[in-house]
């Protein structure tokens, strides 16, 4: 619940401080002309946040989930997949409307225009990758591997927030209300993905203990037969025969 809260109020703070043109912008200013060093590397790294390269690792994540929780006969393997597609999908709908209506100019680096906050790039990056990060996690069998993984998906949201800052394609603002923003939307589709681990889960019979036994069950009909195999075995008993259990 803290990963829902905490980055939506900040995330809310920095917005009013952007449309206010509040005190914090000078910061953010001073912060954006001594970060800033256009090169070759930043725009490398800041190009890791282009739908071209982000969707198509998140689509390789989507496939190989769908294929290993339907070959494994998982309840509703479809749902992780889905919920991550829609996660994606709410990404323009939420970030275009906030670029237009704060209105944000951008750096001295930048032509003149507006629509910078937040940054599309560091959300389509984070919620991409985060999301791929989240559906291949409960896949992952060791520990060290689940560590490589989400070292990795941080370290690419990292370089793309720290390469469009520092060759000058957003303001710092920008990037940091973004991965609020995407905080926000990881940790709803984590919400999503856990619960729907539970019910699978629960609706799956234990391989140790299976389906219950028929001479287990507590109703009125399983206590009759129980009698009536009581009195079967003590007349085969008196008999001398096995039985017909």
């Amino acid at each position: 619940m803290l990963l829902l809260v905490l980055p939506a109020v900040v995330f809310a703070l920095v917005t009013w401080q952007v449309v206010a043109d509040g005190p914090l912008l000078r910061l953010d200013a001073d912060a954006s002309r001594a970060l800033v060093h256009p090169d070759r590397f930043s725009q490398l790294l800041s190009d890791l946040g282009n739908v071209q390269v982000a969707l198509p690792v998140l689509a390789v994540a989507l496939g190989y989930v769908a294929w290993r929780g339907r070959a494994a006969g998982a309840g509703r393997w479809w749902l992780p997949p889905l919920a991550a597609v829609v996660l994606m999908a709410l990404v323009p709908a939420v970030v275009v409307p906030l670029k237009e209506w704060t209105a944000r100019p951008g750096t001295p680096v930048v032509p003149p225009g507006t629509g910078y906050f937040p940054s599309g790039h560091t959300a389509t990056a984070a919620v991409a990758y985060g999301s791929a990060t989240l559906l291949l996690l409960p896949w992952l069998r060791s520990p060290a591997a689940r560590r490589v993984l989400v070292a990795g998906c941080t370290a690419l949201v990292l370089g793309v927030s720290y390469g469009l800052v520092r060759h000058g394609w957003h303001w710092p603002l920008d990037v940091v209300a973004s991965w609020c923003l995407s905080t926000v939307l990881l940790a709803a589709l984590s919400l999503v993905l856990s619960r729907s681990t539970r019910r699978s889960s629960s609706g799956t019979p234990s391989s140790r203990s299976g389906p219950s036994s028929p001479t287990t069950s507590s109703g009125p009909a399983a206590r009759a037969r129980s009698r009536g195999w009581r009195t079967s075995r003590s007349s085969s008993s008196s008999s001398g025969s096995p039985g017909s259990w």
